[in-house]
């Protein structure tokens, strides 16, 4: 539906012999959403637009008419549009707000997520969709992988997504993956307050033939531009982004705290329980140590 109407637009459009940028100027958007519609290849048309478009262009309350068919739609194509240009990226960067990246999910970590989506149709449905999401994860270690350059928020460390286990070995993968040449995890730690991509996740990619490309993505929506000034305008974002996390390094560290400190092993103690174990043991009687755990050693007796 959504290729529908953006051929319905470009029709209209012909025939009233504007071009993509002059219907932007009439209807108040920049030219490259009129031309993301027209491909299908953008976040779909508000109602609010979509009724600018078809008073600009004479379009007899058709393109309102289908307006409701075209948000009904189950996958939207700008989902798949993204997907297609970062097959082919040669650099990646991402901020992630509120998950762990497709390319650096666990099967686990994936499938608990898409478990959660109500365009579910069936555990077939599911089982295709985790196929191809894990699948996409070749790239990062093929014979043409990506630079990739995670920024990860520090919400997506501490949401136990799938419970305490998947969360332990998506951590762990996280740590394992930093040690790849091609790529690197910064955090972005809860006290540096607000910044410009609150409101979602951001993805910019450099294309083989160096044009760049950037994607924005809330719960329910998707933005796809190459647009050059508005894709600089994200860059900015990105780069104020990679200024306020921490280091490579201390995002390492970051990580590994909240692994052990949030989804710890049932054998490994947490902080609190190893100062309380240190304090009893310093409170014992020379001689006297405790065991992991509190039991107390025995002191060996004097051989005769």
């Amino acid at each position: 539906m959504a290729a529908l109407f953006g051929s319905r637009v470009r029709k209209l459009r012909t025939a009233a012999g504007l071009t993509q940028t002059e219907v932007g100027t009439l209807t108040h958007v920049v030219g490259s959403r009129i031309a993301q519609i027209e491909r299908a290849t953008g976040a779909k048309p508000t109602l609010e637009l979509t009724r600018a478009l078809d008073k600009e262009l004479v379009a007899d309350d058709l393109l309102i008419d289908l307006w409701p068919y075209v948000c009904r739609e189950a996958f939207p194509d700008w989902s798949q549009a993204v997907i297609t240009y970062s097959a082919r990226a040669k650099v990646m960067r991402q901020y992630a707000a509120h998950v762990v990246p497709g390319l650096l999910q666990t099967p686990g970590y994936a499938k608990a997520l898409l478990s959660a989506s109500r365009s579910l149709r069936d555990d077939e449905h599911l089982e295709e969709r985790l196929a191809a999401r894990l699948g996409r994860q070749t790239r990062l270690t093929g014979p043409d992988r990506p630079g990739l350059w995670i920024i990860l928020d520090e919400a997506v460390l501490r949401r136990p997504v799938g419970g305490s286990h998947v969360m332990r070995d998506q951590l762990e993968h996280l740590l394992r993956m930093a040690e790849e040449p091609n790529i690197t995890v910064q955090a972005l730690p809860f006290d540096q307050g607000e910044h410009d991509a609150m409101g979602g996740s951001l993805t910019l990619l450099v294309m083989p033939d160096g044009s760049h490309v950037a994607y924005t993505e809330g719960a329910h929506y998707g933005q796809l531009t190459e647009e050059p000034d508005e894709v600089e305008r994200f860059e900015l974002t990105y780069d104020d982004l990679r200024a306020m996390a921490l280091p490579p390094l201390a995002s390492l560290d970051l990580i590994r705290f909240v692994l052990e400190a949030d989804y710890r092993a049932a054998s490994v103690p947490s902080p609190s329980d190893r100062r309380r174990l240190a304090q009893q043991q310093l409170q014992q009687p020379r001689g006297r140590r405790m065991r992991a755990g509190g039991r107390r050693i025995p002191r060996r007796r004097p051989r005769p």
